[in-house]
C-alpha cells in the first residue's frame, strides 16, 4: 500500500471547538469549490486567470481544507478523547473494503 504523507501542522494561535471548526471547514471547502468552478468556467464570473494560477489557487484551498480537518481531529483527539489513530485503520480497511484501495 503506497503512503502520501502530508504533514500539517497543529495550530497553536487559536483555541478550535467543534462547532467553529466545523463552520471553518465549510467556509473552507465553499472557497474550494468557488476556486474549481472558476477553472470550469462555472463560477459566472470572467476568469482571465492563467491555468497554472487557477490550479494553484485550487491547491491553496485544498490546503486551507486539509488543515481544517486535522484541526478538527486534533480537536476531536483533545476534548473528546476520540482515537484518531483507530478511527484512521478503520477508515483505511473501509476503502479496502469497498475497492478503493487495493493491497499490493
Amino acid at each position: 500500500m503506497k503512503y502520501r504523507e502530508i504533514r500539517l501542522p497543529k495550530l497553536n494561535g487559536l483555541t478550535p471547538n467543534l462547532e467553529g471548526t466545523l463552520l471553518k471547514l465549510t467556509e473552507e471547502l465553499g472557497e474550494l469549490c468557488r476556486e474549481a468552478g472558476k477553472h470550469r468556467g462555472m463560477s459566472g464570473e470572467a476568469t482571465a486567470l492563467p491555468r497554472d494560477e487557477v490550479l494553484a489557487n485550487i491547491a491553496a484551498e485544498l490546503l486551507d481544507v486539509a488543515q481544517t480537518a486535522v484541526s478538527m481531529m486534533y480537536v476531536l483527539e483533545e476534548s473528546y478523547d476520540v482515537n484518531i489513530e483507530a478511527a484512521l485503520q478503520k477508515h483505511v480497511e473501509k476503502l479496502i473494503r469497498k475497492g478503493y484501495l487495493k493491497c499490493e
